[in-house]
């Protein structure tokens, strides 16, 4: 099924946009990839072989996070990395809702616990289940897909829940470092042209970034020349794939989250 140049990964919202674009280029590199969407429409155009496994899934509940993992465990044998690509955007809301951002007056509980459900809840349980299988196989690398901060600052319940994962990947990444797993966080860098943003948005798709340029910065974030490179994000759109992989990384990376904000924060140290 796999060989020792390739790695295992589960891909989530595999099946469309930005995750069909990693997934095709994990799989163009030899990778394997555990696709799980839950789109069924969407599943169905992918194949499965013995590279990929899609399956159909709704991270929405614990115990769905903790049956993607072993899915992709019970596939191919092992679970090498998880890319958390899978979320909700404002379009999810009402079609316009890119242009005429939802106000505070808007917002339900429910609403709010189903943004977070899936873009803070889902990644923490899925890298949690991951967690022993990685450090079973003595490798291990951790993909959170965030968002700008300009859209951390604006977009409610969206941003907020994106700004949760981007503080979650930080911590994770000094929590892991010991135990070799990197967690990085990787984002296309601006609107991209995908179902994510509804037309009624009325952008020019034209002038959107293509979903295609996460996947060279994906595959090199799951190789083994990536493997001291952990705590950073990189803005896809900014990737330059004539540089060697770490040299690209520099250029289009930077610490998680804004660290330089913390500067002047106030300590207690310990006695």
């Amino acid at each position: 099924m796999t060989d020792s140049k390739s790695r295992v990964v589960l891909v989530t919202r595999a099946a469309g946009g930005i995750g069909r674009a990693i997934t095709d280029a994990l799989i163009a590199e030899g990778h394997c990839v555990a696709a799980a969407d839950r789109d069924a429409a969407a599943l169905e155009r992918i194949k499965p072989s013995d590279r990929i496994h899609p399956f159909l899934i709704d991270l929405a509940s614990e115990p769905a996070c903790q049956a993607a993992v072993a899915s992709a465990v019970a596939y191919f044998g092992r679970l090498d990395a998880v890319i958390n690509n899978a979320g909700i955007g404002v379009s999810s809301l009402r079609p316009d809702a890119e242009a005429n951002l939802p106000r505070i007056e808007e917002l339900t509980a429910e609403i709010w616990d189903r943004f977070f459900a899936i873009n803070v809840r889902a990644p923490m349980l899925i890298v949690q289940a991951a967690l022993p299988h990685m450090r079973k196989g003595g490798f291990g690398r951790v993909i959170n897909n965030t968002t700008s901060f300009r859209t951390m600052l604006r977009v409610l319940p969206y941003g907020a829940s994106k700004s949760a994962l981007e503080s979650m990947s930080a911590i994770w990444a000094q929590e892991l470092d010991g135990d070799g797993i990197t967690v990085n966080v990787l984002i296309p860098g601006g609107p991209t042209d995908t179902p994510f943003i509804s037309d009624a948005a009325g952008w020019d798709r034209a002038k959107m970034l293509r979903p295609q340029i996460m996947g060279p910065p994906a595959c090199w974030l799951i190789s083994d020349d990536a493997a001291n490179y952990t705590g950073q994000r990189i803005i896809a759109a900014n990737w330059d794939a004539s540089l060697p992989g770490m040299r690209a990384a520099a250029k289009a990376g930077r610490a998680i989250g804004w660290p330089e904000l913390g500067a002047d924060a106030v300590w207690l140290k310990e006695k």
